[in-house]
């Protein structure tokens, strides 16, 4: 099946937006405009699931080099 593909109205008509996709109702797709042949696919809870712990700052450490889950400053 196809994925109607969207993205947000809040988006600039640039190429550097995301477009989100759910094919069926427990299939939800991601993929970023300029470079739409990689697409991350995960189910509605897993998604949440991310979305959570990124809100919650869990990846946080991620954007900072000078430290790791491990070695946190």
């Amino acid at each position: 099946m196809p994925a109607d593909w969207r993205k947000s109205s809040h988006s600039a008509q640039g190429s550097n937006c995301l477009n989100v996709a759910a094919p069926t109702p427990d299939v939800i797709k991601i993929r970023e405009s300029d470079d739409p042949d990689i697409i991350l696919t995960a189910t509605p809870t897993i998604l949440g699931v991310f979305i959570r712990a990124a809100k919650a700052g869990i990846f946080d450490h991620l954007n900072d080099h000078r430290s790791t889950p491990l070695n946190r400053e």
